[in-house]
């Protein structure tokens, strides 16, 4: 915790040296990004900045109390009380500030979900999945941004991306990272049977420009036609973009957009994501064993939730949560869902520091 608090605040201090540099001042798009970035942990840093301050308060207090002034031991222990208590609520803050990991305050995300096993029926539980995250966006007043999607059709996605922006985004949405499986009767069946199918989500927090430094070199660019469901040409020019990054063999593409140059950019965007989110599992893995969390963890390998139609049941399988409110769930009523995994994250997270003490 302590290590993650310092990093922060270095990086923020190193921010503020930033936005004083004439180089960075001279230039619009770097100085807006490192700006962003310098918010967003403004306010983190300022309370450690504080936790610090009250720490040395401490300190002097007790020196103090072990002089030989008994004038100044009797103040310093009427004062030792208060600084104690409120480093004790400042700590508090900085546990809840902190809460997800270090990119808990990041206000942008990308989301992907791919349609797993289940044929026609997956990708169409992956569409009710989007339109799930779509409508709690709204009830959250976050921005959506469709980055890129393959439909199929029957009106369903076997893989969609998209960018989410706003406060708490992935503070909140990084714990749909995951396996989802759904079981229902699929529209195709005649029979009546129940089937079972799948899908994975990938919640990655969004870098800053100046986090992620991709140079034109660190890359390949293939251009080629958009098409859309059954290989039917969308447009008859060269508008789709697919990206290949050479040091990690990360392949992005994307075609939503008529210009070539909107689907570059769209792409870009993903691809500093995901090579961002592949140096921070990197990272996590060299400190795995700092944070021991079961939910929150990112591996889409790991089946998460099941959605139960016929007894309208949502079950949460990292923390024994069961709904019976599908239904409301999936028109986007999900902060019960959500308030339950900050919680049980919270107290696994306030043992794990307990542990450490």
């Amino acid at each position: 915790m302590r290590k993650l608090l310092d990093e922060k605040f270095d990086r923020f201090v190193e921010l503020e040296k930033q936005l004083l540099d004439p180089e960075v001042l001279a230039n619009s798009t770097q100085l807006a990004a490192v700006a962003r970035e310098h918010g967003s942990l403004a306010k983190l840093a300022t309370k450690y900045r504080r936790f610090k301050e009250l720490n040395g308060e401490i300190s002097e207090a007790r020196e103090m109390i072990a002089g030989d002034d008994p004038e100044m031991r009797e103040l310093a222990q009427q004062e030792l009380g208060q600084l104690v208590e409120q480093r004790e609520d400042c700590w508090n803050e900085l546990l809840e500030l902190t809460l997800g990991g270090a990119d808990a305050n990041r206000t942008r995300c990308v989301v992907e979900i791919r349609a797993g096993t289940g044929g026609d029926e997956a990708a169409l539980f992956a569409r009710d999945l989007f339109e799930m995250y779509k409508h709690h966006a709204e009830t959250k007043r976050w921005k959506i941004e469709i980055l890129d999607h393959s439909p199929t059709e029957l009106g369903g996605f076997k893989e969609i991306s998209f960018g989410v922006s706003g406060e708490g985004v992935y503070r909140e949405l990084q714990y749909e990272s995951g396996g989802h499986r759904v079981q229902r009767v699929p529209q195709t069946e005649t029979q009546g049977r129940v089937h079972t199918s799948a899908a994975t989500v990938a919640v990655m927090a969004e870098p800053e420009d100046v986090e992620v430094d991709l140079k034109p070199e660190d890359y390949r660019i293939d251009k080629f036609n958009a098409s859309g469901p059954g290989g039917q040409h969308v447009n008859k020019t060269e508008s789709a973009i697919r990206l290949t990054h050479f040091e990690t063999g990360t392949v992005v593409q994307c075609q939503d957009e008529k210009s070539q140059h909107k689907n570059l950019a769209k792409a870009l965007r993903v691809l500093k994501t995901r090579v961002y989110e592949a140096k921070r599992q990197e990272e996590a893995q060299k400190r795995a064993d700092v944070r021991k969390t079961l939910v929150g963890s990112g591996d889409r390998s790991q089946r998460i939730r099941t959605y139960n139609f016929p007894e309208n049941r949502v079950t949460d399988h990292r923390i024994g949560l069961t709904l019976y409110k599908l239904d409301q769930i999936l028109a986007g009523d999900m902060q019960q869902v959500t308030d339950a995994l900050i919680d049980y994250d919270r107290q696994q997270q306030r043992d794990d520091f307990a542990t450490e003490d």
